[in-house]
């Protein structure tokens, strides 16, 4: 069965593979997504995960340390960096709409390369499967064929973790003899090799190719390969740094990880509704596993980028390696994603092109080489070039278009539902093979996060669109992480800035965890600035009022 459809796809390729308006000397792209995946990163300064493949990779690349998600959830944030539109522009908070029937018909990154003469190619999970892409990952807008999905992956939420009584369950925590598994083997290591299959088929082809791969983990459940956890011997593992609730969080900031709470290890606990705790050993296993995922899903990566190599294709293309956002390791009593907290927005992003963000390997010379994790834990690499400005995942459209030579994208004017292409990011393309030694002026991300109510309820994760009320709207500076609550209509998509439900205001130079927030110190005077048209312009207007009086009150 799997080698007919290989079969199929592949006469499929070659019908798109005919003499196209660009020539084979246009540099290929190979955009890499990791799943739920926070900078736990050696190449992030991360003092335990080991990730030398990503390493490797960062060390030739431009790591930008301060990258952010738009919506710390997967299917909006994939469809806004797909599209370089905000979630307000998609209208897309939960699941259950596609951006091109229910706000506008635009254009997506792998589309515009499509257009312009590229073979566009989609592995795991690229666009959120389901509703939120037409339940075909929007092809063909976006797709040259039809993308590829793992066998094995139909068995991710099945009863497949055993116990040690030899029970099968549907465990959080689920590392597996891959031998045992249904079909012998895992999702994303039939994506590695799904991937390196396609880059083969590529290689002698008149058009350049876009091969977007999505990797499933670390996201849930931690099915993985047992051995990875020997790299984490559990008497090593620490708690987050600030496993409490902070005593000034809203409510409504709050996350009750509800998705966790449904595995069956986690419902043995019977942990209390909604802050738990999780006793104190789970919560090492929950960073175990988390870590261990890291490393498996790196070892997928370095395949990948080794068999860019062997072709002989790492000096004709570029590579984008990020998550479409991040996840709570007991950071603030939280788990999952859910939230505006840095813990859950902020993901890695690592840019590379050939000749630019590093020399050409000399003749015989590898530029990504295999790094086994458990033979190759002493290898030390460099640092690459780092940029620690604010970033958004909306920049990735522009970036990428600018890097190929692709005609640029206009910023989106407001509103944008009518224009097809635009962007509502910037590129990054200029900042790529320099060094950023300081950061030179203030720089802004934003995010944003949908609740259905002021308390805690069972949706409060991931409310329908019609159950949302309000609307967590949140900057990230170089100085502070602002969070506003306001009210917010379904109906029309409308959010009303001068009804504020809550707030946040965390000072990083003191506070970087987010645990202390001093919002409710200028509630009164903020109540006087009014709204912006924009809630981006909104919330920096707000910061600049913080910041005065912030530093004034230092000075008395």
């Amino acid at each position: 069965m799997l080698s007919n459809a290989h079969t199929w796809l592949s006469v499929l390729l070659l019908h798109f593979m005919e003499p196209c308006i660009f020539a084979k000397g246009k540099l290929n792209v190979l955009f890499i997504i990791a799943d739920d995946l926070r900078p736990t990163l050696g190449c992030y300064s991360d003092p335990v995960v080991k990730s030398p493949n990503i390493d490797q990779l960062a060390s030739k690349s431009t790591v930008f340390y301060n990258a952010y998600a738009q919506q710390a959830v997967c299917g909006p944030s994939r469809t806004s960096f797909l599209t370089s539109r905000r979630p307000d522009t998609t209208k897309l908070y939960d699941f259950n709409s596609y951006w091109r029937v229910s706000a506008g018909n635009y254009t997506t990154l792998p589309q515009h390369f499509k257009t312009y003469g590229y073979t566009t190619l989609s592995v795991g999970k690229v666009f959120h499967p389901g509703i939120a892409s037409n339940h075909t990952d929007d092809y063909p807008y976006s797709w040259s064929v039809p993308p590829y999905h793992p066998p094995s992956f139909s068995y991710e939420k099945r009863k497949v973790c055993k116990d040690k009584d030899g029970t099968l369950h549907s465990n959080l925590l689920c590392p597996v003899n891959v031998s045992e598994m249904p079909l012998r083997t895992l999702p994303d290591l039939e994506n590695a090799e799904e991937a390196i299959r396609l880059l083969k088929q590529m290689k002698d082809t008149e058009s350049p190719f876009f091969l977007a791969v999505g990797f499933y983990k670390p996201h849930i459940p931690f099915r993985i390969p047992q051995e990875y956890l020997k790299l984490y011997p559990i008497e090593n593992m620490t708690l987050a740094p600030d496993p409490d609730v902070p005593k000034m969080l809203p409510h409504v900031a709050y996350n009750p990880w509800t998705d966790i709470r449904e595995r069956e290890d986690v419902k043995a606990l019977n942990l209390s509704f909604p802050y738990g705790p999780i006793p104190k050993d789970f919560q090492l296993r929950i960073r175990q596993h988390y870590f261990a995922s890291v490393s498996y899903m790196d070892a997928q990566v370095g395949k990948v980028l080794q068999a860019l190599d062997d072709l002989d294709l790492s000096k004709e293309t570029i590579v984008v390696f990020t998550s479409d956002h991040g996840w709570s390791l007991g950071e603030h009593g939280e788990w999952a994603k859910y939230s505006n907290f840095d813990v859950a927005t902020r993901v890695p992003l690592i840019v590379y092109k050939p000749g630019v963000t590093s020399s050409l390997p000399r003749p015989g010379k590898k530029t990504f080489s295999y790094m086994d994790v458990f033979e190759n834990t002493q290898e030390q690499f460099g640092e690459g070039y780092k940029v620690h400005r604010m970033v958004e995942l909306v920049d990735i459209f522009p970036t990428l278009a600018s890097m190929a030579g692709l005609p640029l994208l206009h910023h989106c004017p407001v509103p944008s539902f009518k224009v097809q292409l635009c962007t509502e990011g910037f590129s990054l393309a200029r900042m790529l093979g320099r060094q950023e030694w300081t950061i030179s002026h203030q720089s802004y991300a934003y995010s944003q996060y949908p609740r259905p109510s002021d308390t805690i309820q069972q949706n409060s994760d991931l409310p329908d669109l019609a159950d949302i009320r309000v609307m967590g709207y949140s900057l990230r500076s170089n100085d502070y992480r602002y969070t506003l609550w306001v009210s917010f209509d379904p109906i029309h998509f409308l959010a009303n800035l001068t009804d504020i439900h809550a707030g946040e205001l965390y000072i990083l130079s003191e506070d970087p965890g987010q645990d202390n927030n001093i919002f409710y110190e200028f509630t009164q005077a903020l109540l006087k600035l009014g709204a912006q048209p924009q809630w981006t312009e909104s919330l920096k207007q707000h910061l600049m009022y913080f910041s005065t009086a912030t530093k004034t009150k230092w000075t008395l």
